[in-house]
């Protein structure tokens, strides 16, 4: 089986031209995505024929399980598509079909390359039951959105905001520097916390001033990760709520700097890098 894998800030995911195989998917992925015994990455990413679009995306995490959407998969999704003629060179727009529903992705060529993408990644979801989310100590009639959600997790004060972009994201805002903040301990109490049904992927933030961030986001199904395309807009749709910020929101994640625009209305963009890493057979 040939494979390639592929990098967006640092979202590193093994990529497969999935039309006409069938395989165990979410066992295939544990063992592909293991960074001592296979190839490593965060998941898998698959490329699958579409009724509904130009293409379909399958992604499935390091754990086995499948997620609904990926941002910085997306990019590369569109990289991979374009440059192995699945879809025609110079594609101008591609729409993919994913398990949040359709995305459009734009490509950004450098000399006939694609080395960047612009994401249309729909409408952010603030009613709790959408996200989801449980919260007790709220009426079940509330319809978001929720900011600044009293949380405390290993006697730590966590206020919580929440946003779904086709998959679930709880965000909270630190004074302290993300890179001093435990998130190898809080992060897996957090995704696994019966308050979400479907577990959860967690940012902790700090605010820089106008228009910059710098963030940190445990995956779920993945762990730690360089980088999150959703988690990134659901930090700027968060930072928007809060009224911290407007516009455009550069997130600067230890894999690099994704850029974000919402205009508190429509669907959130995201722009980032797409970069082959190597290619190869799996056998």
């Amino acid at each position: 089986m040939k494979f390639t894998k592929m990098q967006g800030a640092g979202n590193d995911y093994v990529y497969i031209d999935a039309r006409g195989l069938k395989e165990d998917w979410p066992s295939l992925s544990r063992r592909m995505s293991d960074r001592h015994f296979g190839i490593g990455g965060d998941g898998i990413i698959l490329v699958l024929d579409s009724d509904a679009a130009d293409l379909k995306m399958r992604m499935f995490n390091a754990d086995g399980s499948e997620g609904e959407m990926c941002g910085n998969g997306i990019r590369c999704f569109a990289k991979y598509a374009i440059e192995r003629g699945i879809v025609p060179s110079g594609t101008e727009s591609l729409g993919v079909e994913t398990l949040a529903g359709i995305r459009t992705i734009v490509p950004v060529y450098d000399d006939g390359r694609v080395t960047r993408a612009r994401v249309s990644m729909g409408l952010p979801d603030l009613h709790p039951r959408d996200v989801p989310v449980t919260l007790d100590r709220l009426p079940a009639s509330t319809t978001g959105p929720i900011i600044d959600y009293p949380f405390e997790m290993d006697g730590l004060s966590l206020p919580l905001t929440f946003v779904s972009m086709g998959n679930p994201h709880a965000i909270v805002f630190l004074e302290q520097p993300v890179a001093e903040f435990p998130l190898h301990t809080i992060g897996p109490k957090v995704e696994h916390h019966p308050m979400f049904p479907r577990r959860v992927n967690f940012e902790v933030v700090n605010l820089n001033g106008e228009g910059r961030a710098t963030a940190r986001v445990w995956e779920r199904g993945s762990g730690e990760t360089m980088a999150c395309g959703t988690g990134a807009c659901a930090i700027a749709v968060a930072t928007w709520l809060r009224k911290s910020g407007r516009g455009r929101l550069d997130i600067t994640l230890p894999g690099g700097t994704l850029n974000i625009d919402w205009d508190g209305e429509g669907e959130v963009y995201l722009e980032g890098p797409a970069e082959e890493v190597f290619s190869g057979e799996w056998i």
